[in-house]
């Protein structure tokens, strides 16, 4: 293999979303193992990425774009595809979208002659009402010379889906970044969410979504109040390329109507990279009760951070999650999601639930994501006719 290795990342934004997070820390990985990687990103703010890195990072100027899907999707893949028709802008050896927009850049690309392969990094697939963003969805898994996915449910989606043989890299965590160890953002995020430092926080990471399964959560908290009134939910994150306002808007309606408890939930929006640390420190316990994901990385944070998680009984969940590394709930079942929440009070129960989250973390690092790739990236350096 040609060493280093010239390699453009291509991720949908520079928003704090799990798949832009794991491009940044592939990236960082790769440039530790000798590689020159960069990770490219349209950039609608021009504030840049949500943190530093060790590696490049390149922000793409992103046009105006609306809230309607399909035209948000095809002026990104627009931006990125004029971004690299220039030939100063293509010096790489190896090109991996992390996403559909940029895998349909790389695919017109690929079209046009400009580059001679791309991998794609599926994270997750998701259920798109119009058919041309579906099209389009399909055609950048379909397109990719080489594909990676992160949760073995989307291996085995892929295969019986496309035909398509993916190799799993999984996901890692950055164990410096994410620790139990406090610092002065602990306090600085309790002063900040007015949080009382005796009260239970329960925390979830990415804003209100459907497939976050955000309302059944809030229902869920409802009950537990009866029990624990001092307890809180802070839903932190949300940045999003889509358009999630119907299901937010059933989310306040359903707000409106849970009397005390409303007052006890903070929504912060996304979160400065900084203070991430702090908040799941401050956490009784990670929530995630997700009806679809491509790996959870949060929950490896939270792990990492010493603090106990609540998981929907799924994979990619149980792919990776053993009986007794978390307080696992039925994610349609409010019911069920109260009970594992109060589970992971009770003080037995918690401790060991943070001695095995710290071996879970333990076991995933990024070094060994990143080297996981390697294989196919010298594939992609094979000359087209080999």
């Amino acid at each position: 293999m040609r060493s280093p290795l010239r390699i453009a990342i291509l991720a949908h934004s520079t928003n704090p979303r799990g798949g832009v997070v794991h491009a940044l820390e592939l990236g960082d990985a790769l440039t530790r193992l000798g590689h020159a990687a960069t990770v490219h990103a349209p950039d609608a703010t021009g504030a840049g990425f949500f943190r530093d890195t060790l590696c490049a990072t390149s922000s793409i100027k992103a046009s105006p774009a609306g809230r309607d899907v399909r035209a948000m999707v095809e002026t990104r893949v627009a931006d990125y595809v004029r971004h690299f028709g220039r030939a100063e802008n293509r010096r790489f050896d190896v090109w991996h979208a992390q996403d559909g927009i940029s895998g349909n850049a790389l695919a017109t690309l690929k079209e046009r002659g400009l580059i001679p392969g791309f991998a794609r990094t599926v994270h997750h697939v998701d259920a798109f009402a119009d058919e041309r963003v579906r099209a389009l969805q399909a055609r950048a898994i379909r397109e990719a010379d080489h594909v990676f996915v992160v949760g073995r449910v989307w291996q085995d989606w892929l295969a019986r889906e496309f035909g398509r043989e993916a190799c799993y890299v999984g996901n890692g965590v950055d164990r410096n970044r994410f620790s139990p160890t406090p610092d002065a953002t602990d306090g600085e995020l309790c002063a900040r969410l007015g949080l009382a430092p005796d009260a239970p926080v329960f925390v979830a990471v990415g804003g209100v979504e459907e497939r976050k399964n955000t309302i059944r959560l809030l229902q869920a908290f409802q009950a537990l109040c009866l029990q624990y009134p001092s307890a809180r939910l802070v839903i932190a994150g949300g940045a999003s390329l889509l358009d999630h306002e119907a299901y937010q808007a059933r989310f306040a309606g359903v707000l409106a109507h849970c009397g005390a408890a409303a007052e006890a939930v903070i929504r912060t929006g996304p979160l400065r990279q900084r203070l991430m640390p702090a908040l799941y420190r401050g956490a009784a316990a990670l929530v995630c009760p997700s009806i679809k994901e491509g790996f959870g990385l949060v929950i490896l944070e939270a792990m990492a951070s010493g603090v106990p998680v609540v998981a929907s009984r799924i994979a990619p969940f149980t792919e990776y999650l053993g009986e007794n590394d978390v307080a696992w709930c039925d994610p349609f079942d409010t019911g069920s999601i109260a009970a594992a929440m109060a589970q992971s009070l009770d003080g037995a129960r918690r401790a060991d639930l943070v001695t095995a989250g710290h071996c879970v973390a333990a076991r995933h690092d990024w070094a060994g994501t990143a080297r996981a790739h390697l294989p196919a990236y010298e594939k992609l350096l094979e000359p087209v006719d080999a």
